[in-house]
């Protein structure tokens, strides 16, 4: 195949003399120079000094006769060859070609980090420079290529496990603000009833007040009236005494004065002292409302300040005599060991039981709802991951595990020496909350929020929600 510089050099030979571009639908004049149709034609349409005298040959001033041009279909072939050549040429060598010369690029200058043809390899400008063949020459960048993929794949991957954590994050505290918008929908809409509970008997009480105050108004009117009318009568009597003649005057006028004198004027009080009583210990009866109103933003605050831990237990760590539900929320005692393969992980001795999942910063609460049978007893709290899971288990701070216990009858908690607590009544439901950073492990009475008891701790490993039972037919249940 022809190179790109002997193809440039044909394309030259067949340049217009007029346009100097190819030639098109070249013709030949009488002294056998050859132009383009379109340039000659204009070059004769330009006047010459003498208008009788016939145009010269652009190249060798021979004069011809305008219309002796003659059509040389042969070299419009050869210049339609050359052109193909060219196109040819031109996709042949592509980008491999040298601008400069043509020629494929078959070397790299490492000095001057040029891609070179043979011709400019051989120039004096590259002479004494590092030379290597294209392949040689890219081998050690590939390698280097290869490294930054590598790299970068490394770390697009670290981005996109950032964005996977990220955005499951983001899905989770999406579903905290969910779960904290429907706590006040829900504790709005609670109070909301309340609310409308206390006004409408607050309301009943007043209207009973109005109607008694009412009724008392109408006893004492009544009361008023008779007196008055009473001691209309004796005054009317005694005036009339008064009119009459000495003698009729005399007649009865000591039992008519005694009258007088002994009648004693009955004095009605408008409000009975047991009414008063009653309006003035009206105030009173708010103060449901009060306390109710204390607790409900205790209960807001807490419940948007903490997270609902949902827990579930874990199987792997329940001792044989605990029978759990199906989906791992409730833990009944028995007498009867289960068919449960012994693990590390699980309880030999103590009749205990852990949460599948641990935690290892931030605030949690849950709720534990308690069964007790007769003499039964339940303990809830934290442990440390690695308490104790063989042989005997002392419940205590010095041992990884803060708990309370619910006996029969009392409740207990599990410190350095365990401390009976003194409470208003007997918790049904225990609420655990647990701020890892601070360390504090609180126990309240779920249904009443009465303070049970806190431990003070300092945590830094991971701790559990821990859950222990005995006595037949006695057990707990989960809630958040």
């Amino acid at each position: 195949m022809a190179s790109a510089a002997s193809v440039t050099s044909l394309a030259d030979e067949v340049n217009c003399p007029i346009c100097q571009g190819t030639l098109r639908e070249p013709v030949t004049i009488d002294c056998g120079h050859n132009f383009c149709r379109g340039c000659l034609t204009r070059y004769c349409e330009i006047p010459g000094p003498d208008l009788e005298e016939s145009p010269t040959c652009p190249l060798c001033k021979e004069p011809f006769r305008p219309g002796s041009f003659r059509p040389n279909w042969q070299l419009a072939n050869v210049v339609e060859n050359i052109e193909r050549l060219q196109l040819v040429s031109t996709l042949g060598l592509g980008e491999d070609a040298c601008q400069e010369h043509g020629e494929k690029i078959y070397f790299f200058c490492e000095d001057d980090e040029m891609q070179l043809c043979v011709v400019c390899r051989e120039a004096g400008e590259h002479a004494t420079h590092t030379m290597r063949f294209l392949e040689d020459a890219a081998a050690p960048y590939r390698e280097q290529i290869h490294k930054c993929l590598k790299c970068l794949r490394k770390e697009r991957e670290e981005i996109q496990e950032i964005q996977s954590r990220e955005n499951k994050r983001m899905q989770v505290l999406l579903t905290q603000v969910s779960t904290k918008r429907q706590q006040v929908i829900s504790e709005f809409a609670h109070l909301r009833k309340f609310l409308e509970e206390q006004q409408s008997l607050l309301l009943a009480q007043l209207e009973s007040l109005d109607g008694d105050i009412l009724k008392q108004q109408d006893e004492f009117d009544f009361l008023v009236a008779g007196e008055i009318c009473r001691f209309s009568t004796l005054i009317e009597e005694l005036e009339e005494k008064n009119e009459r003649p000495a003698r009729e005057l005399l007649t009865d006028i000591r039992s008519t004065l005694i009258r007088c004198e002994t009648r004693k004027c009955r004095k009605p009080v408008a409000v009975s002292p047991e009414l008063g009583q009653r309006i003035r210990d009206f105030p009173q009866q708010a103060l449901p409302l009060q306390r109710e109103m204390k607790m409900f933003l205790e209960k807001l605050h807490f419940e948007l300040d903490y997270e609902p831990a949902h827990i579930s237990l874990d199987p792997q760590t329940s001792h044989p005599k605990l029978l759990l539900s199906e989906d791992r929320q409730r833990a009944q005692f028995s007498y009867k060991w289960q068919n449960s393969p012994d693990n590390p992980q699980r309880f030999d001795r103590a009749t205990c039981v852990l949460a599948h999942t641990g935690i290892t910063g931030g605030r949690h609460t849950w709720v534990v709802s308690i069964d007790l049978a007769h003499g039964g007893s339940c303990t809830v709290g934290v442990v440390s991951e690695d308490v104790q899971r063989k042989g005997e288990l002392r419940l205590r701070p010095e041992e990884g595990v803060w708990a309370v216990r619910l006996a029969w009858g009392f409740v207990s908690a599990l410190g350095s020496f365990p401390t009976r607590l003194t409470l208003k009544e007997q918790p049904r439901q225990v609420r655990v909350s647990l701020d890892y950073e601070v360390g504090w492990v609180t126990f309240t009475n779920a249904a009443t929020r009465e303070p049970i008891y806190t431990f003070t701790a300092s945590f830094t490993r991971k701790v559990i929600p821990f859950f222990g039972l005995w006595g037949r037919g006695s057990s707990f249940s989960l809630s958040s």
